[in-house]
């Protein structure tokens, strides 16, 4: 009997023993998910990964890199494609100077992404150790009513401490995803991507595959436990970190570009890609005929929906990518100062600089002075707005994606935002020896007005 075969008899002798009761005690620690330390220099399968999705790739397919979130690995078991998911308590760093205590899959929230091709027969075996029962329900599959995970409906919840069995053959493609069947613990961070890459490679045929989740947190000043019952949002993430610790994606000039956004919050997000015209080319349907396509440079990724978005690489440059929503494009001000707040209105300069230094003390990173000014300006009605909200977290959020950006790059980026480089190739294998190595980009300098002294 072979190695994994044994394994999985065994996981479904605890399975049958344990679906049904609660382990003596929960975990007991919580795992912490850093996009910092994690994916500056990735090991192991989510390395070989990383390095795999960022070469153009000569075989059938383009494997999606899910940038700041791991794949999940598999094992072959007589031809079934074999993965292992665990729902746990974990801790999410969505920027330096804030960590949100959340619930995700196996070490990361959102969950690994899962890449399979059209055809697998895939077996997923699914572990509990959140406190309360839950299930995985695979968004936009069409699966036996059995796996749909559905509580009550298609099957028993699973209990904390239980074990569910999750198998089907997967015969459709495009972008999906898996969650939590449960309205809050979505909220919590429970979901990840789907991939289900066609049989058949789609033409024109893409050189760079990218996935983003978009979620978003409501969290009280001083707190790092999501409300999930509340309506209201401060903090918006992409894969499950907050501009500007988003990594960059990273493209060769000239190539074609995929990217899937999938929307599982309670906002409508209207994404913006800078610089270039973009097509729709499919949703959580799978691909969508090409006599639908029309160029656009927005689209707006419902609740609960996936958005597949393709574009040629021609123009040099970092470009932006972003929810227009003008809230949506900022952090939460009310808690970076601990006891107080950071205030958009009834402020000078002075004052302005003294409270982000107080953040970058605790951080830390080098504060630099906002940018200019009018002499009078606290005389004008509605001053300031956007005057002092800057925050330059360069040496913070360092990373190889980030090499050859302007000092201040990350000074304007708050929330739903990050961007694709698109780069010449010298520079583009420059990166990608970066990251394959794990080189950070040194720190640089910022550079000071000179008329706001030193």
């Amino acid at each position: 009997m072979s190695g994994t075969r044994r394994r999985f008899f065994q996981d479904m002798a605890v399975f049958g023993a344990g679906v049904f009761g609660l382990r003596k005690s929960l975990r007991a620690e919580t795992k912490i998910s850093d996009p910092q330390t994690s994916h500056t220099a990735p090991t192991g399968a989510s390395r070989a990964s990383h390095a795999k999705a960022v070469t153009l790739s000569p075989g059938p397919f383009v494997p999606i890199l899910t940038p700041d979130v791991p794949d999940l690995p598999h094992e072959m078991d007589a031809g079934v494609k074999v993965f292992r998911l665990t729902a746990e308590p974990l801790k999410r760093r969505i920027v330096p100077f804030k960590t949100l205590d959340v619930w995700g899959y196996s070490g990361s929230c959102p969950g690994p992404t899962i890449q399979v091709r059209q055809g697998d027969r895939v077996r997923i075996i699914f572990e509990n150790t959140l406190p309360e029962s839950t299930t995985l329900h695979w968004h936009g599959l069409e699966v036996p009513i059995e796996q749909d995970g559905v509580p009550f409906v298609s099957q028993k919840p699973v209990p904390p401490g239980g074990k569910y069995l999750y198998e089907f053959t997967v015969h459709q493609e495009g972008t999906f995803f898996y969650h939590a069947h449960s309205a809050m613990q979505e909220m919590m961070g429970l979901i990840g991507l789907f991939i289900a890459h066609p049989a058949t490679p789609h033409y024109p045929r893409v050189d760079h595959d990218f996935g983003i989740i978009l979620q978003e947190w409501a969290v009280l000043p001083n707190s790092t436990v999501p409300n999930s019952a509340a309506m209201e949002f401060n903090w918006l993430t992409f894969n499950g970190v907050s501009a500007p610790a988003i990594t960059p994606m990273v493209a060769r000039l000239g190539s074609r570009v995929r990217l899937r956004l999938v929307n599982l919050g309670m906002d409508h997000h209207p994404i913006h890609l800078h610089g270039h015209q973009f097509v729709i080319t499919g949703t959580e349907g799978g691909r969508a005929p090409e006599s639908t396509w029309y160029p656009t440079n927005t689209v707006l990724v419902g609740v609960a929906q996936a958005k597949v978005i393709e574009f040629e690489a021609k123009y040099p440059g970092a470009w932006m990518v972003h929810c227009h929503l003008p809230h949506h494009m900022m952090n939460s001000m009310s808690d970076l100062l601990r006891d107080r707040m950071i205030m958009t209105a009834d402020q000078t300069e002075e004052r302005a600089m003294r409270q982000m230094q107080t953040l970058a003390n605790s951080v830390p990173f080098q504060h630099a002075p906002p940018s200019p000014v009018a002499p009078n300006a606290n005389a004008v009605p509605g001053f300031p707005q956007d005057a002092f909200m800057e925050m330059p977290l360069d040496a913070a959020v360092a990373k190889p994606e980030a090499y050859g950006l302007p000092p201040n790059w990350s000074a304007g980026m708050m929330g739903m935002m990050t961007m694709v480089r698109i780069l010449a190739d010298k520079d583009y294998e420059d990166i990608v020896a970066r990251i394959k190595a794990g080189t950070p980009n040194p720190p640089m300098k910022m550079e000071h007005d000179p008329s706001h002294g030193t």
